[in-house]
């Protein structure tokens, strides 16, 4: 293998790891710290106060909204609802071939081009946002062989969302920790979707392909999958008693303990400390304490294993662990989980698309490591 000069001057990180390809201000992740910095604001001072309507403008506009502008963009993003018979036909066609709800989304995510103002990328964006929630929610149900609900244009994003999964009107207490949720994944640093979009609009590609491409890198277990799986292991072990015993059994298998460890925070995620205050808020309810308990138990549990077990390791817990205790308390089943960190990730990955229109199209370099001068014949 002959490799030029030029060629051995390339630096190669794979992944791309630790090579910045955007400037922005939408977010910073600092590892060594443990914060997140959310357009100016530390994750933890805003998460669990704003409703996701304006964190979404504060993405958008780099500034925190006026009470009066939360108020009429909030009815900006219903008036921007695409949901037409043909888009709900196609939906349901998706939910009649079996299909799995994040891959529905994306099929619908693709629909909303039906309507699409290329012209202008904001009603695109508009459209995304206020536009998922009703896609999931109503391909749930026929999931589930229940009648769908139709949205209602006086309820926000997340109180709708839980309108039309549940057909009832939505507690206080659920749509808090919804929009907790949904604030606290609205966006980290150039995670893989992220940049997937970013690579996608800076084709001068539109808005809806950028999402859509957003969607499909989210849909990769190693990005947005692994809440279910943390919530899994919490059932498995049932009670107290048997925490020990299941999880010693795992890590002497060398088995990952999903909810903890991550790849960038080298101390405990502080997405984790936001959800799990909403969390302790949403199952202080006497027929929910009980699984809580065992959660708190189980995490407990599992951070002194991982000290024994991985001492040269800082292994904390992250935001799959509260993100899986957090939406199971609100009633959501595992499928779920994904296509709702979608509806909160897309204002990051819109946010981002817009920055990204005003710099240069991304085309990274390649090290050729492959021969040179063969014959064909």
């Amino acid at each position: 293998m002959l490799i030029s000069e030029q060629e051995k001057e390339k630096i190669y990180s794979p992944g791309l790891e630790g090579i910045p390809a955007a400037r922005t201000k939408l977010s910073q992740v600092d590892g060594k710290g443990g914060r997140l910095i959310i357009a100016g604001y530390p994750v933890e001072e805003f998460a669990g106060k704003a409703v996701f309507e304006e964190t979404i403008f504060t993405l958008w506009n780099d500034r925190r909204p006026k009470p009066t502008e939360t108020s009429l963009f909030s009815e900006e993003l219903r008036s921007s609802r695409r949901f037409s018979k043909v888009i709900r036909t196609i939906i349901e066609e998706a939910v009649y071939a079996n299909l799995p709800l994040i891959d529905i989304l994306r099929i619908g995510s693709a629909a909303l081009s039906l309507g699409s103002q290329k012209e202008d990328p904001k009603k695109d964006a508009m459209a995304v946002l206020s536009t998922f929630p009703l896609i999931v929610a109503w391909a749930y149900r026929l999931l589930k062989g229940k009648a769908p609900v139709l949205p209602r244009q006086d309820l926000d994003i997340a109180a709708n969302f839980l309108y039309m999964l549940n057909g009832n009107d939505p507690d206080p207490r659920s749509v808090r920790a919804l929009n907790t949720y949904l604030n606290t994944v609205c966006d980290h640093g150039l995670n893989a979707s992220t940049f997937a979009a970013r690579v996608i609009i800076s084709t001068q590609s539109d808005m809806i392909s950028a999402v859509t491409g957003g969607l499909g890198a989210l849909k990769g277990p190693l990005h947005g999958g692994a809440p279910g799986p943390a919530l899994d292991t919490v059932f498995e072990i049932g009670t107290k008693e048997n925490a020990e015993k299941v999880l010693r059994e795992k890590l002497k298998h060398n088995e990952r303990l999903m909810g903890f460890g991550h790849r960038i925070y080298k101390v405990r995620d502080p997405r984790a400390d936001v959800l799990a205050k909403a969390a302790k808020i949403l199952y202080d309810t006497d027929e929910k304490r009980e699984f809580y308990d065992l959660a708190m138990f189980v995490e407990k549990t599992a951070l002194e294993l991982l000290k024994e077990y991985k001492p040269d390791r800082i292994l904390q817990t992250n935001v799959e662990f509260y993100t899986a205790l957090l939406l199971h308390g609100l009633g959501f089943p595992t499928e779920i989980f994904t296509p709702v960190f979608a509806m909160g990730r897309a204002a990051g990955w819109i946010a981002h698309c817009f920055e990204q229109m005003q710099e240069r199209i991304l085309r990274p370099d390649a090290i050729y490591t492959g021969e040179d001068g063969k014959l064909w014949n």
